[in-house]
């Protein structure tokens, strides 16, 4: 399955890329799958992804739960919390 991601604020500068095109194995199919799976890849991932920090996802431009069912071509857009004022 292929996937657009996005990363914005904080999580951008963490991970020094803006977005990517991914081809992700069988058995990624909910948005907390995703998650984990980039978190395996170590370092700044897996500390800016790990269970428990509290990033908002979005699945094609809709807040989404991790529970969320991927599909290909879909694109996913990862962000800190966004406080206002």
């Amino acid at each position: 399955m292929k996937l657009r991601v996005l990363y914005f604020a904080s999580l951008r500068e963490t991970l020094g890329v803006g977005s990517e095109e991914l081809e992700v194995p069988e058995g990624i199919d909910s948005v907390a799958d995703l998650r984990v799976w980039l978190a395996g890849r170590g370092g700044v991932w897996a500390s800016a992804l790990a269970e428990g920090r509290n990033v908002r996802v979005a699945l094609n431009q809709r807040l989404c739960r991790a529970d969320a069912a991927l599909a290909d071509g879909a694109e996913l857009a990862f962000f800190p919390p966004v406080t206002g004022g």
